[in-house]
């Protein structure tokens, strides 16, 4: 690899680096805030995207002047496309986040809604996918990735269980209709982050591999 794309590459990881860690901090304070009704902490997420959607762009305009200047092949081509697809994911898991810091803005003005639901495991889990399948991007590793893809499930499955505890929340307590939709619409959230920690995560097998597992990830449930 010519010096020059080595450095620029090396400098692209960095920069992606610093934007994984500003949305996991926004990720992790966003829930936070929910668990702890806490509307400055919710807010400080909100006034911080801007952020994280400069950074997305000052990432995809390094990805695509690499490509212009040195037209890189094999790995380093997969690495700078893959780069693009997980910039883009990490920048909507930044505008959930701020998704769910608004719901925590609301809710914290509230009582508490009666409803039996782990929202810190379904957000530990979440945080954790994210973390996994930045691991695995950082280390190259095959076999973090497929963990983060087989946990897609368990996700999918609480937020199934989320919908019908909140439909029947609703009948009991009419008048904690909103609070529950916002709590619902946290849970939906979540959700969404966890599906895209599985496509980075889907990304960094491309990347390694060169195969395109989307829709081939059930054999790692």
């Amino acid at each position: 690899m010519p010096k020059h794309l080595q450095r620029e590459i090396e400098n692209l990881k960095k920069n992606i680096l610093v934007l994984s860690a500003k949305v996991e901090m926004a990720v992790h304070d966003a829930t936070d805030a929910i668990e702890k009704r806490d509307g400055d902490l919710a807010q400080n997420v909100i006034d911080n995207d801007i952020q994280i959607d400069q950074q997305e762009v000052d990432v995809e305009e390094e990805c695509l002047k690499i490509l212009a200047l040195h037209q890189p092949v094999a790995i380093d081509l997969r690495f700078i496309i893959a780069a693009l697809k997980i910039n883009n994911d990490l920048e909507r898991i930044g505008d959930l986040a701020v998704n769910i810091a608004e719901r925590a803005v609301f809710l914290a003005t509230q009582p508490k809604p009666d409803i039996s639901f782990d929202f810190s495991r379904m957000a530990s889990i979440a945080q954790w996918m994210l973390k996994k399948s930045l691991d695995a991007l950082v280390n190259l590793s095959v076999e973090f990735a497929q963990e983060v893809c087989a946990a897609d499930d368990k996700i999918d499955s609480m937020n199934r269980e989320m919908y019908i505890k909140v439909q029947h929340a609703i009948r009991i307590h009419p008048d904690q209709m909103e609070s529950l939709i916002h709590l619902l619409s946290v849970s939906r959230h979540l959700e969404r982050i966890a599906d895209h920690a599985t496509n980075i995560a889907e990304d960094v097998i491309y990347m390694i591999e060169g195969e395109i597992v989307r829709h081939k990830t059930e054999h790692y449930k």
